[in-house]
């Protein structure tokens, strides 16, 4: 019975973490929201000082949220990549599979196009090898909002997921920037029932209950450990540096040459993560390019 148990919690951390996008009913208000170029540009000004000084390594800013019904994580980061080339890769839903199937919990991602309306077709499993037919199928909008010379808007919308959770979105925006580069906003969000929390609260306090995020639960004080936040907000921050990582070892990837893109992709992608092994190490490295070897294969054969 507990080994059935642990399959079941495995199944739904594997569901709740691969969980991504937002629906497009929600009101004003709800979930991360597009500041637009200039409003784009007043939050880099703000942020200047953690952008600068953060545990990332590098100018990122991670903010959290948790509300009775909502979660909600937002990235703030520079990456080195030029505007013109991250807009062109990613207002292309074609591109979002190559993206999303990095995530341990993407098993698989199929673009399916009817007239104007584009949707992106995902199968979210566990962290390991498992066929498809046991992973659960998620069906999420794609919408490019804006893709002008100085700014890119992306949304990904989905209304329903696995276990009472409901309006994922996840919101990409950018603008170029100084040198080169480019500064970026990715928001994720999704709403959760009864059902929702007390299904993510039997992970936490089981195969989730070591887990933490990347917010100091405490300030720290000299000569200690930092503490960081664990529960619902441990786990969607731990959910939004995934996926935002993904974004940046693709974009990485954009000028290999195109036989090579892949094995580039996988191995920053894993080697970002390690980055953070007290948040985000699953699998080792030999056991992560194994996995998704296969699973980019099957994907790049399916219909």
């Amino acid at each position: 019975m507990f080994r059935r148990l642990s399959v079941i919690l495995r199944g739904l951390a594997a569901l709740l973490l691969g969980a991504l996008l937002g629906a497009p009913a929600w009101s004003a208000g709800d979930g991360p929201q597009a500041a637009g170029p200039s409003g784009l540009r007043e939050l880099r000004a703000t942020l200047r000082p953690k952008l600068a000084a953060n545990p990332f390594g590098g100018p990122l800013h991670l903010d959290s949220k948790e509300s009775p019904r909502t979660l909600q994580g937002d990235v703030y980061a520079v990456v080195d990549h030029p505007f013109a080339a991250l807009s062109a890769a990613l207002s292309d839903p074609g591109n979002w599979c190559d993206v999303l199937i990095l995530h341990l919990n993407v098993k698989h991602c199929r673009r399916r196009s009817q007239g104007p309306d584009t949707r992106l077709e995902l199968r979210i499993g566990r962290k390991h090898d498992q066929p498809l037919a046991s992973a659960t199928l998620a069906t999420f909008s794609f919408r490019t909002v804006a893709a002008t010379p100085d700014y890119l808007d992306v949304q990904l919308e989905a209304p329903e997921g696995p276990f009472d959770t409901s309006d994922y979105r996840i919101l990409l925006e950018a603008i170029p920037i100084e040198t080169g580069r480019t500064f970026i906003h990715m928001g994720y969000s999704f709403a959760y029932g009864n059902a929702g929390r007390l299904a993510m609260q039997m992970y936490l306090s089981t195969i989730g209950r070591n887990k933490v995020g990347f917010t100091a639960a405490r300030p720290v004080q000299p000569g200690q450990p930092p503490e960081y936040v664990g529960g619902l907000r441990g786990m969607v921050e731990r959910n939004t540096m995934r996926y935002y990582l993904a974004i940046d070892a693709y974009l990485a990837a954009v000028s290999a040459p195109p036989a090579e893109r892949f094995e580039r992709r996988i191995a920053a992608w894993h080697a970002a993560t390690e980055r953070h092994p007290r948040q985000l190490r699953e699998l080792d490295r030999e056991a992560y390019l194994a996995m998704k070897r296969a699973e980019y294969e099957r994907q790049q054969s399916s219909p």
